[in-house]
């Protein structure tokens, strides 16, 4: 099959397209014929092994065999399932994300475990349908599971518009919050369009230095440094940056309450 695959940490110079070995397929897996996937800031990370601690968990000279082939998001159609599985058939349409079990999804097939997948709504394109899960699990996470939000707190989002953020936006309303949207100028009618409730152009309006306060301030870019501790003197809980791993979800709770404009933007 063919992949994208990487041998060394560095620049995308050291990305080769080329032939490598179809995924042998294990009885708990499934096959899954990529149709598409979305390229991540986590992506980029692993690339470059930055920040350093990437190494230790994949490979610290160069990337072990497994981490080889990127892309954690993935979009396709079972093309075998083994033995074991009993949660898709051959020909199901299916979407998920693969981070946790050895990414590879900038190739032509993938392997995966069932509980990383979920069947794709027909009312998404496959190319939509990969571009939803780590951005919208990473809110999820964020604002459910890690920040419980509750119906009618006050939720302020910085980096609104980014890939994450566009997802926040919309799940925080789905749970009844207000939400506040940070982004730049050219970005707030699409935070509006995707339902927030107050827009902050960021280069105008440094939110940490106004009255109003918050229940939760999630951040999904990087605060200034002389931002951070005037932010948490606006919000009646910690910064919180939604990481997936901070606290632990049920993984079928993950993907399916999904009803979400997939559009992305650039912050």
């Amino acid at each position: 099959m063919k992949a994208i695959t990487f041998t060394r940490y560095g620049s995308p110079d050291v990305l080769k397209y080329e032939d490598v070995p179809t995924p042998t397929l294990a009885d708990d897996q499934v096959l899954v014929k990529v149709h598409a996937s979305s390229a991540n800031a986590a992506d980029w990370h692993l690339l470059r092994a930055d920040p350093f601690l990437v190494r230790f968990m994949c490979g610290f000279t160069k990337p072990q065999a497994k981490y080889q082939i990127l892309g954690g998001d993935i979009a396709g159609v079972v093309e075998a399932i083994g033995k074991n599985v009993t949660e898709f058939k051959v020909g199901d349409a299916v979407f998920g994300e693969t981070f946790d079990d050895g990414l590879g999804g900038f190739a032509e097939y993938k392997c995966a475990s069932p509980k990383y997948l979920v069947a794709k709504p027909e009312s998404l394109s496959f190319e939509e349908a990969a571009a939803v899960p780590l951005a919208s699990v990473t809110a999820l996470h964020g604002l459910r599971y890690i920040s419980n939000v509750q119906p009618g707190q006050k939720v302020l989002i910085n980096g609104a518009a980014g890939g994450v953020g566009t997802y926040a936006v919309q799940i925080a309303k789905a749970l009844g919050a207000e939400v506040t949207a940070v982004c730049s100028a050219r970005n707030l009618e699409p935070a509006r369009e995707l339902g927030a409730d107050h827009v902050i152009d960021y280069a105008k309006e440094n939110f940490t230095k106004g009255d109003k306060r918050y229940d939760m301030i999630l951040c999904y870019q990087r605060l200034p440094s002389d931002w951070r501790l005037q932010a948490r003197a606006h919000t009646e809980r910690n910064i919180r940056h939604g990481r997936r791993r901070q606290q632990a979800a049920p993984r079928n709770h993950v993907l399916r309450p999904v009803s979400l404009d997939v559009r992305q933007q650039e912050v």
